[in-house]
């Protein structure tokens, strides 16, 4: 694992080795507000790691942006006074965080948007139809999505001002950098697919209106960050939240050729093995960075269904700069050191993902201890 534990600069950002901490919602902000609390903070310090990169849970840059009960934000005082004794616990580590900024688009519920009727980039039924799809997790379970609206152009530039300003709460928190979330399904990938995005202002029709919105947010991040200090995380040929676009590689070609030009810490790739939180391609090689390895001229971190073998060879072949670990970092606060050393792995409980309480979440040992 020579490959993976050395050194690497990301932008600004200095790092002792490329295993990174995935962003991982987790539902433990439930307390009033979607504020962090002694429980995360605990959470994260388990997994920091001298040199490391932890990116945290995808955190909600406005109340209405919000679509996971459970999931912190950036948007209030609090918050951020929440997010600021994780930080200094992770840098304590001699660790680095970015904060993962998320707005989730159609895929809510007026349950946990304080009434707030969803928006998307255009309308369609069938998403909130589908009763076999509960996408929205909410104070009273899993849900189907409410119906959404299509964002008017002239509301645009207030989601715009909302990533800016959750940005500057980031910085005041500590946070080493930003990354936007750009996949899954969520706001900014129902404006980049045009399976989901119908419209017909400058926002919509060709792919470079559609990636648009994608790209002014970015250049809001990095308003405040600097480019060096500011990521994108994005799906190609991503299905989850149903997603799709008719030439899925034209799309995601030109937004990694245009992110080129903000100097980018680094492009996050999910690999389309994965759909959701679930590998549905044990066999597929990591083909979406491969590619665009070819186009994007900075660093490039590689997700979705690694094992340290492959993550390795991926580092090693200079498809990826790093690798993000999520199932495997559930279950190892000390992944870093485990894979270093070579010891085995503890498997984890699927079914504690998305709880409320200390079960599944900070009660994983580190190898050789007692939880």
């Amino acid at each position: 694992m020579s490959k993976l534990f050395s050194p690497v600069q990301i932008g600004a950002v200095a790092l002792g080795h490329r295993v990174v901490m995935a962003p991982l919602t987790r539902s433990r902000a439930v307390q009033p507000g979607g504020v962090p609390g002694a429980l995360m903070r605990t959470y994260y310090d388990q997994r920091a790691s001298e040199g490391g990169l932890i990116i945290g849970e995808a955190t909600s840059i406005s109340p209405s942006a919000r679509g996971w009960y459970g999931a912190p934000g950036l948007y209030s005082d609090a918050q951020v006074d929440g997010w600021k004794a994780i930080t200094d616990t992770v840098h304590a580590k001699g660790g680095k965080m970015f904060a993962q900024l998320w707005h989730t688009g159609r895929s809510s519920h007026v349950d946990v948007t304080e009434g707030a009727q969803p928006v998307s980039a255009s309308v369609d039924p069938t998403y909130w139809q589908d009763t076999t799809f509960y996408a929205a997790s909410t104070p009273n379970g899993w849900l189907a999505p409410s119906p959404h609206r299509a964002l008017e152009t002239g509301e645009i530039a207030g989601i715009v001002a909302d990533y800016r300003h959750a940005s500057e709460r980031a910085k005041a928190a500590g946070f080493d950098g930003v990354e936007l979330h750009g996949a899954n399904g969520y706001l900014i990938d129902e404006f980049l697919q045009d399976g989901s995005n119908k419209r017909t202002d400058a926002y919509g029709g060709s792919i470079e209106n559609r990636a648009r919105l994608l790209l002014e947010v970015v250049g809001a991040m990095a308003s405040v960050f600097g480019g060096d200090r500011t990521a994108v995380r994005i799906g190609p040929n991503g299905r989850w939240n149903g997603m799709g676009d008719s030439n899925p590689r034209a799309l995601f070609d030109h937004v990694a050729r245009e992110l080129n030009g903000f100097g980018l810490a680094y492009l996050h790739i999910i690999e389309p093995r994965v759909r959701g939180n679930v590998v549905v391609g044990d066999d597929q090689a990591p083909v979406a960075a491969e590619h665009l390895r070819t186009v994007f001229k900075g660093r490039i971190m590689a997700a979705g269904g690694f094992e340290p073998e492959t993550a390795e060879a991926i580092v090693e072949k200079g498809d990826a700069d790093l690798v993000a670990f999520g199932r495997h970092f559930v279950s190892n606060p000390d992944l870093p050191d485990r894979i270093r050393k070579g010891l085995p792995l503890s498997p984890y409980d699927r079914d504690t993902f998305y709880t409320f309480g200390a079960p599944g979440y900070t009660d994983y040992a580190r190898y050789g201890a007692t939880a």
